[in-house]
């Protein structure tokens, strides 16, 4: 039982070291597409790799597409570009409104529109281009996402957004309170075995040893 107490603590802290140097998770997830007027506004791209130990050279590129028509065209503009760790916001509607919110791994390549302002709206794409090396061997990858953001002067509340939020805290507060009763249920019940475990030894001890030696003949003899 006291071999159960030392490896507790012992299998406690290689759990935490376990969950610290575990690895994020690249989680695929859609860009929002509602903006607020004289805020910044996050276009979420990501890319992610199912081999993270691949090396690969990674180029994004993003595109804009007004909803208004110039001369009867809808006229594309490239808007920015991210190449070898370099960020290079290109002239055009966004000069000085764009930074870089991407993630080091290059699985993230999200941009921040500063300022959003009415003339944002419109269709963004995001163009990623992997060239990964295998020896000799160097296969290219292309992926490309869209986003359709519609810039609104007041935020709008999402009563389905606000919702889940709270639950998410209910439950979060409830498996906190359920993981301290399990907690203190082991404690208790290792604690419980131990005491009997002793009381055990301890009544052996307290026997004589001519009793232990030849023990009580049994009703039936």
């Amino acid at each position: 039982m006291v071999t159960q107490y030392k490896l507790f603590p012992k299998t406690l802290v290689f759990l935490t070291f376990a969950v610290q140097l575990s690895r994020p998770v690249c989680v695929d997830v859609p860009s929002d597409t509602e903006a607020v007027l004289g805020n910044s506004m996050k276009l979420t791209c990501i890319s992610c790799m199912k081999r993270e130990e691949v090396t690969a050279k990674t180029r994004v590129d993003w595109y804009f597409t007004p909803n208004t028509e110039e001369n009867g065209e809808l006229n594309r503009t490239h808007i920015y570009v991210f190449e070898d760790f370099v960020a290079k916001p290109l002239d055009g509607p966004f000069k000085d409104r764009l930074t870089w919110n991407g993630s080091q791994d290059l699985q993230d390549v999200s941009i921040r529109v500063l300022n959003v302002t009415f003339n944002d709206s419109g269709f963004y794409q995001c163009h990623i281009l992997r060239e990964f090396k295998f020896g000799f061997f160097e296969p290219s990858f292309f992926v490309e996402k869209n986003i359709t953001l519609t810039v609104k002067e007041k935020a709008t509340q999402d009563t389905a957004a606000i919702y889940s939020e709270i639950m998410m805290y209910v439950l979060l507060v409830f498996l906190t309170f359920w993981l301290l009763v399990e907690m203190v249920y082991c404690y208790r019940k290792i604690s419980k075995s131990d005491e009997q475990a002793q009381d055990t030894a301890t009544n052996y001890l307290a026997i004589p040893s001519e009793q232990k030696d030849n023990p009580a003949p049994s009703a039936a003899e």
